[in-house]
């Protein structure tokens, strides 16, 4: 007896469980069974999502080459990453991006999507053409120039095409070099931005000038020509840019002295130029008829002398060197020229005055005016005076180089300045200084506290009364209970008929909830009930009566 005491006891909490099991029913079970697999995917999901790395860009405005290669690179490194943007974008943990970069800084990565110099880094030149070296050397050129352009500030993308013509045969002229480039920017380049990347490419290339640079912005707009005759828009531009240079360097000048008189942030200045653009050439020829000098000087003297025979004609006369009559009657004559040429001093002056010099300037400054503290200690303003004003004015025209023939004009107006209130910058001092939190850090305590409001609200409304309707027991329905027939007093129950009593009742819902009532006994109650049909059936009425009344009394 004790041995089986023993027994049951010990093997009671097992069989316990397992009738409880089998009280719940498969469905039960399954519902257990799958509120357990959510639970644990909610908690494993938040568990890694609080656990994972922050994410921040490695690069970004990668090209298709550039994203296959780093991505590459990071698997081999077994670095995790994530692909935002078609590949232009790439993110890895955050305290991994320094020295992820300057691993791919060391074998020249990104690469910005052109191919440079390094292209005859791994050429075999043994088996290579001239043509191949000259068309992989016209690529690494083009990769170079973009790299450089993509450089300078608002630049995002950069493609750049070079024609270079060699000289045919037999042949004195050469074909000039032509270069077109288009920009993917952001927001837009000024001319002078332009210009300089013509120049820039220009100045790489050799023989290639920056009129023959054409640029191309990404939207087809036309930035810069690269037509022969384009001189002359780029001596618009020059102009414009001169004088835009020459206004601000005047207003400078202007503010600078203006404020060191009446202060920092009082005087406002707005200065506006004319310029003549006109070329004109002007040829002058000049005359000093006091400033002669002798060129040349020529003299001539002739003499004649005849003698008067009286008409006789001898022979001693005709013989050369005869002896003529001395009584002949002899004329004389002398003549004197003398030519002199002077030179007369000429000067011929010939003058060009290039475009581009300033015909009219015009200066407008704006002063405010003087303030000091009145008796009630409030500050008051104080118009300045007149002469102030002028001696202002003075030097404003000493500033500019004031010329009144041609037109300039300078006005000195005193007026108060509108007061603005200054937005006080409230520094955190103290424990709110270390509470500054940057806008990653407040993303990331959001995304925490939704998690956790979302696992709060699953649990509380989802998992409870899952769970709680699944471990609830069934309410206690009364087993049928065969009547027992009348006996005599003192008479004993005969064996297998079960004395029913109010314990035994209970006792039998208790096995019937718990499941542990064995097939013996029902069987024996099922007996029971046929050999008495009509106590069965009044038994069961007054349990179906039951449950109503029940309700009723609630």
């Amino acid at each position: 007896m004790n041995g089986g005491c023993r027994r049951s006891w010990a093997i009671s909490p097992v069989q316990g469980f397992t009738d409880f099991l089998k009280s719940l029913g498969a469905a039960r079970l399954a519902a257990m069974g799958a509120v357990t697999a959510a639970l644990i995917g909610l908690f494993a999901f938040m568990i890694l999502r609080v656990t994972a790395p922050q994410m921040t860009p490695l690069f970004t405005d990668l090209s298709i080459e550039d994203s296959a290669t780093i991505v590459k690179d990071l698997d081999r490194q077994a670095i995790p990453y994530e692909i935002r943007n078609e590949g232009a974008i790439i993110l890895i943990p955050r305290d991994r991006v320094t020295r992820v970069r300057m691993k791919l800084a060391e074998g020249g990565l990104p690469k910005g999507g052109g191919v440079g110099y390094e292209i005859f880094d791994k050429s075999d030149a043994l088996g290579t053409t001239s043509f191949v070296q000259n068309i992989n050397h016209l690529r690494a050129l083009e990769g170079e120039l973009a790299r450089t352009i993509r450089a300078l500030d608002r630049v995002q993308a950069a493609r750049v095409h070079l024609v270079l013509p060699e000289r045919p045969l037999f042949s004195r002229d050469k074909p000039e070099p032509s270069a077109s480039i288009v920009l993917k920017v952001r927001g837009a380049l000024e001319s002078q931005q332009v210009r300089a990347i013509r120049h820039l490419v220009a100045s790489a290339v050799n023989g290639l000038k920056p009129e023959r640079v054409s640029v191309v912005d990404e939207a087809g707009r036309l930035l810069a020509d690269g037509a022969s005759n384009d001189s002359l828009g780029g001596m618009a531009g020059q102009a414009d840019e001169r004088r835009l240079a020459y206004e601000r360097r005047l207003r400078e000048q202007v503010e600078a002295i203006v404020t060191s008189v009446v202060g920092p942030n009082r005087a406002r200045v707005q200065l506006t130029t004319e310029f003549d653009y006109n070329r004109v050439t002007q040829t002058t020829d000049r005359f000093d008829p006091d400033g002669r000098v002798l060129r040349s000087s020529q003299t001539r003297e002739e003499s004649a002398a005849t003698a008067d025979s009286q008409g006789q004609v001898t022979v001693g006369n005709e013989l050369p060197g005869g002896r003529q009559d001395a009584s002949a009657a002899r004329e004389q004559s002398r003549k004197s020229e003398e030519i002199t040429n002077y030179e007369i001093s000429r000067t011929t002056k010939t003058e060009v005055t290039e475009g581009g010099r300033v015909s009219r300037i015009s200066v407008a400054v704006l002063v405010d005016g003087a303030y000091a503290r009145n008796p009630a200690g409030e500050l008051s303003y104080q118009a300045r005076s007149k002469e102030d004003l002028d001696r202002i004015a003075t030097l404003v025209r000493s500033a500019i180089g004031f010329d009144q023939k041609r037109g300039d004009q300078v006005e000195v107006v005193n007026l108060p300045f509108a007061e603005v209130q200054p937005n006080p910058i409230n520094e955190p001092s103290g424990l709110m200084a270390y509470l500054q939190f940057t806008k990653e850090d407040i993303l990331r305590a959001v995304e925490l506290a939704v998690m956790a409001l979302l696992a709060l609200m699953v649990v509380l409304f989802v998992v409870r009364p899952l769970v709680r309707r699944a471990i609830s027991p069934d309410h206690p329905v009364a087993q049928p209970v065969a009547a027992i027939p009348s006996l005599a007093p003192g008479e004993a129950v005969p064996e297998g008929i079960p004395v029913v009593t109010n314990h035994t009742a209970k006792m039998i819902d208790i096995a019937k909830v718990q499941g542990q009532v064995h097939a013996q006994s029902l069987q024996r109650v099922g007996e029971l009930a046929q050999q008495n049909p009509q106590e069965t059936v009044a038994i069961i009425r007054s349990w179906l009566n039951e449950p109503a009344l029940e309700s009723r009394g609630a």
